[in-house]
């Protein structure tokens, strides 16, 4: 069992207060007693689950990157975790400042797969481990997170580790992209998980994290010891995170922080059918109280489509939101290119034109090919460095809208104003959007882009040198900024002839 862990952020300092005073006879008044210091932080241990391997049928399934761990010294593996989740109840009203009150309630018996990326040479381990909360929108897992990151995540020797926590991804939906649940993906694989529902879904992540940071039967990480356990989830995911933040991590500090990556408006229910469902406001805060840092990454798509300006928050001590300029929920690298990516080729870097992802997505338009990718693996940095020695991410500006907070504000080009910037907005090549767009039934979270023709290219920059020089000066405010890597400048520099060429001289 889970003993509870002290956290930096919780401990409170004592002020030793002397009393002094003057007599007559010039003695010192008796010190004040030290007041009792307070009572260290009480966490509910989290249940151990059981690890096994999965059977010797097949592959492991999972669409994520096509290369070969192996040639970026990786490995992968797969476990089965299995034992008895709770559901939580409230307490008392669950309110849209997130400070929400829980207690256990039902369990299940439940049995579900981690997936581990790691180093394989234990030195390069950089001592944190990510956490995805799978994503199940399409009908199946998937780590947009990781598809996102895994730049950063390789070649910081991170581990990432994909925790199928939601009963579609295990036993499908009823409209999905694809049949590639894992029960119809590898029936023989995958026939003995069992999910009961997604009430039980957060401490069937809690686990995942037990298992990781204190090994029952198996070691998940086959020796490497955590630093830090760090999080993340996007879209749906992201809003599951926002509830297991505000509801679960106060009762077992499980984690040390946490990426939010592409949240809508509100939060998921606490409880849902077949229990009894508890819902949660239709505006959600992360709640202030929190020991560990939260950081919030949002898309243009994000802040008006999926509604997140409802629940704008300041930065604090503890959370930071930055809303990234000419970026959509989902773009053209995330989850079209972006997959065969190692950290090399500048072509990935490429703002080009695609209507989808071929064999899933037919979209109207062509989808957007802007720079979430790239700040992304900035924001991971940041949220590693935060969580590792309490530095704070540098504040990102609110993407600028209109008085009635329903429209983007916008430059004489078409792309938006405010928000974080990079050469894609600030030396760009096209209008690059997070506004929904027409075709198959995921592609309103795809963004378009709208690439400027050879005249509007030469009208902007003159020639190929001219915007060599936009892209370089924009590159090095973004970086100073905390807003992009100095390991990605290269790859970026590098694109920019390639761009140029591409959109003038063919």
């Amino acid at each position: 069992m889970k003993t509870a862990r002290p956290h930096l952020g919780l401990a409170l300092g004592l002020t030793v207060l002397v009393l002094t005073a003057c007599s007559d006879s010039n003695d010192s008044a008796p010190m004040a007693p030290m007041p009792e210091p307070p009572p260290a932080p009480s966490y509910l241990p989290i249940a151990q689950p059981e690890v096994a391997d999965p059977p010797d049928a097949g592959n492991l399934f999972l669409l994520s990157t096509t290369f070969d761990l192996a040639d970026v010294g990786y490995r992968q593996r797969e476990f089965f975790l299995a034992g008895e989740a709770t559901a939580f109840r409230n307490v008392s009203e669950l309110g849209s400042d997130g400070a929400w009150e829980v207690e256990p309630a039902e369990t299940a018996p439940y049995r579900t797969r981690v997936v581990v990326y790691q180093p394989l040479d234990a030195e390069d381990f950089s001592g944190t481990v990510l956490v995805e909360w799978l994503n199940v929108t399409a009908g199946f897992d998937t780590g947009p997170s990781y598809g996102s990151g895994h730049v950063e995540i390789l070649r910081q020797g991170h581990v990432w580790v994909g925790v199928s926590a939601q009963r579609v991804g295990i036993e499908g939906s009823e409209t999905p992209v694809a049949p590639l649940h894992l029960k119809a993906a590898n029936p023989a694989r995958y026939e003995s998980l069992d999910h009961p529902g997604d009430s039980f879904s957060y401490d069937m992540f809690s686990q995942a994290a037990q298992a990781l940071r204190e090994p029952g039967n198996m070691d998940l990480l086959d020796g490497l010891e955590i630093e830090q356990l760090v999080a993340m989830g996007e879209s749906q995911s992201a809003g599951r995170l926002v509830t297991y933040i505000n509801a679960v991590h106060p009762l077992y500090n499980t984690f040390d922080g946490y990426m939010v990556h592409s949240r809508g408006d509100g939060a998921p229910a606490l409880a849902q059918s077949p229990l009894e469902p508890i819902a949660t406001p239709d505006s959600v805060l992360i709640r202030e109280d929190l020991n560990v840092p939260v950081f919030n990454f949002q898309t243009e798509t994000d802040v008006l489509l999926l509604g997140s300006i409802n629940d704008r928050q300041p930065d604090s001590d503890q959370f930071r939101l930055w809303e990234v300029a000419g970026t959509a929920h989902g773009d053209y690298y995330s989850f079209i290119i972006g997959r065969e990516d190692t950290g090399e080729d500048p072509r990935f870097l490429l703002v080009e034109e695609a209507n989808g992802i071929p064999g899933f997505l037919n979209c109207a338009r062509p989808v957007n090919a802007g720079p979430m990718a790239w700040v992304f693996g900035a924001a991971l940095r940041a949220l590693d460095t935060w969580v590792r020695d309490g530095t704070p991410p540098p504040t990102g500006e609110p993407l600028a809208v209109d008085d009635t907070g329903s429209a983007f504000l916008k430059d004489d080009l078409g792309n938006v104003l405010g928000g974080v910037r990079t050469p894609w907005v600030d030396a760009p090549v096209a209008i690059l959007s997070g506004e929904g767009q027409e075709g198959d039934r995921l592609c309103f979270l795809f963004g378009t882009t709208v690439l400027f023709d050879a005249a509007q290219m030469a009208s902007l920059y003159v020639d190929q040198a001219g915007y060599e020089a936009a892209v370089a000066e924009a590159l090095d405010e973004a970086i100073a900024g905390g807003f992009l890597l100095e390991e990605d400048a290269a790859r970026i520099r590098a694109a920019a002839p390639l761009q140029w060429q591409a959109q003038v001289q063919e």
